[in-house]
């Protein structure tokens, strides 16, 4: 019985010239590489691929996963993934984990793999800069991936820019992120706050109110234009108005002096402008209530 095919019906019609089944480890096509660097399309037993150590996605949704899967079951794997060959002769792979692992879930022994000279580095660069393309990366993810890529492959942010197609400015907006407080790095990553909401964030320096603000974004489900103009009331709040106090006239002291003997001094007036208010005596037993009324009758007589 003739071994179905994993590579889908559709691959037939991507690549020119291919006809059939592949055979485990023996490459079929040939497609643009550099003179240093061809690149060609095997099949290759799955249990022969290791994962990829420099892969910058730390996350992989099991319902999407299923998905692809399922797919897979129904049409095979039609875009190969990229491998390079190890020391040992088995793969490791570049980019195409999230394809390699629905792949197992999906029950493939082989699956079609580009095969790549690459050494740590270039790997890394390869593995990151692909995915970074692909946009399928968190904002964090990608941050993370810049740094990497700056750090360990040694480019600068110009030279980097280069390599993913993308404007130094927005290089540089994704590593500012990775100053944000862990917790609102972790909010980003979930999706609770956009980037945007993650710049206003920034705008402010101080940490406890980077926090704050990101709890009031949350919470209230702020635009970023909102979180823009909350922002800027957390860093310059409104000047609290002084209460102008209001001197009482001199027959308010006096009642403050004579009934306040009554009652240990316990008797406070308020009074605004237009001379409306009220006066609050505080009294610790009924005697000092009594006294007051006994020497307040004998003044009435």
């Amino acid at each position: 019985m003739a071994k179905k095919s994993a590579l889908g019906k559709g691959l037939g019609a991507l690549i020119s010239g291919y006809e059939g089944t592949f055979e485990p480890h023996t490459p079929k096509v040939t497609i643009p590489g550099t003179p240093s660097n061809p690149v060609s399309i095997s099949e290759i037993a799955i249990d022969q691929i290791s994962t990829n150590p420099y892969q910058p996605r730390t996350v992989f949704e099991e319902e999407a996963l299923q998905a692809l899967s399922d797919s897979i079951k129904q049409l095979g794997l039609i875009q190969p993934i990229t491998v390079r060959s190890t020391e040992d002769g088995k793969y490791q792979i570049i980019s195409g984990e999230r394809r390699y692992r629905a792949a197992k879930m999906a029950g493939l022994t082989h699956i079609p793999a580009y095969i790549r000279k690459a050494d740590d580095q270039g790997m890394l660069e390869m593995a990151i800069v692909e995915n970074i393309q692909r946009e399928n990366l968190d904002a964090i993810e990608v941050a993370l991936s810049f740094q990497r890529l700056i750090e360990e492959c040694e480019l600068t942010q110009e030279a980097m820019a280069d390599r993913v197609g993308k404007k130094r400015a927005t290089v540089t907006n994704y590593l500012r992120l990775l100053k944000l407080p862990a917790q609102v790095q972790i909010a980003l990553r979930e999706g609770k706050i956009s980037m945007g909401h993650a710049k206003c964030i920034l705008s402010i320096e101080d940490v406890e109110k980077q926090l704050l603000l990101c709890d009031l974004i949350i919470k209230n489900d702020l635009s970023v234009r909102q979180a823009e103009q909350k922002a800027k009331a957390i860093q310059n709040p409104a000047p609290k108005k002084e209460e102008t106090p209001v001197n009482l006239p001199d027959s308010h002291y006096r009642v403050l002096e004579i009934v306040g003997r009554y009652f240990n001094n316990n008797i406070s007036f308020k009074r605004n402008e237009k001379g409306k208010g009220s006066i609050t005596i505080q009294f610790e037993n009924d005697k000092e209530v009594e006294t007051f009324l006994k020497d307040l009758e004998g003044i009435k007589q």
